[in-house]
């Protein structure tokens, strides 16, 4: 599970949406909102990413990797 791309991709997506997140919380400014008319651009991305992220996480939970067994090796007649 831990070197499934589902997995590297819901962690990135995780730990860039919880920055992005907390800077939409505390580096807010007036002159940011003017750029954006009026909407908090960090604070929603950085929703949408951890929104991603559990997406992710939850699909490799729900359906994790299945493995095909390895085929029986099969003897090769002595000469």
């Amino acid at each position: 599970m831990l070197f499934d791309i589902r997995t590297i991709v819901g962690a990135l997506l995780g730990c860039y949406g919880v920055i992005v997140l907390v800077t939409g919380l505390v580096y807010d400014s007036a002159e940011q909102e003017a750029k954006t008319g009026g909407v908090d651009v960090n604070l929603w991305a950085g929703i949408g990413m951890l929104i991603a992220s559990a997406v992710f996480i939850a699909w490799v939970v729900l359906r994790p990797v299945q493995v095909p067994p390895a085929p029986p090796e099969t003897e090769k007649p002595s000469e």
